[in-house]
């Protein structure tokens, strides 16, 4: 989502919350099919029955659980510190210039 985001950004000039919007439209069907197909593949664990069922039922509650909260933290969170991040860059950017008057953010002396 990230690579998307700056790619978006140095290739079409986009702000960076309309970047992140846009990546996070252009990757939430890949990344949701492969948290799905991976907590699927994990569901005959957690719900099943029968001999042992017991010892590998912790392990399926815990991939299931473990997907669903790194899809929430992968959906939410990273464009949130995405915007963040830039934020701080642009704000240490205006620091940097406003300390040493005539002077670009990455300009060589």
């Amino acid at each position: 989502m990230i690579d998307f985001a700056l790619d978006a950004e140095r290739t079409n000039n986009l702000p960076p919350a309309t970047a992140i919007f846009q990546a996070c439209l252009l990757r939430f069907r890949p990344i949701m099919m492969t948290t799905m197909a991976a907590l699927l593949g994990a569901l005959p664990l957690a719900l099943g029955a029968g001999t042992g069922a017991e010892l590998r039922r912790s392990l399926g509650i815990t991939i299931v659980g473990g997907l669903i909260l790194s899809q929430l933290l992968t959906l939410y969170t990273t464009p949130v510190v995405y915007l963040y991040l830039d934020r701080l860059r642009t704000s240490v950017g205006r620091v940097r210039s406003a300390a040493v008057p005539g002077t670009t953010l990455g300009a060589q002396p």
